[in-house]
C-alpha cells in the first residue's frame, strides 16, 4: 500500500490546528507524513504545530491563498498518495 502524506492549509487557525492534526496522527493507519503549510499566519499557529515536534513538517510561506498553500504542500510531500485537510477540520480515527 501507498503511503499517505497529510496536506494541512492553514491561515490564522492556531485555536483549531492541533485538533486537526490530532485527528490525522490517531488514524488508525498512520500518515507517513504530515505538512502545515502556514500562508503567512499572525496568531500562534507555529507555536501549535511545533508542539507536535517531528511528528509535523512546517512550512511557512508568505500569504498566496489556499490553493497556492495546497499545492506547495503536494510539491513537498514524500507520499504516493495525498490527502488534504484542512486546519479547522478532523477525520474520525478510522
Amino acid at each position: 500500500m501507498d503511503s499517505t502524506s497529510v496536506i494541512v492549509p492553514t491561515f490564522n487557525y492556531g485555536r483549531f490546528i492541533a485538533e486537526a492534526i490530532g485527528s490525522a496522527l490517531g488514524q488508525s493507519l498512520a500518515p507517513a507524513e504530515i505538512i502545515v503549510v502556514d500562508d503567512g499566519s499572525a496568531d500562534d499557529t507555529a507555536e501549535v504545530v511545533a508542539g507536535f515536534g517531528d511528528a509535523v513538517r512546517y512550512i511557512r510561506q508568505e500569504n498566496a491563498g489556499v490553493c497556492v498553500a495546497r499545492n506547495r504542500g503536494v510539491a513537498e510531500s514524500t507520499g504516493g498518495l495525498i490527502a488534504f485537510l484542512d486546519a479547522d477540520d478532523f477525520w474520525e480515527p478510522t
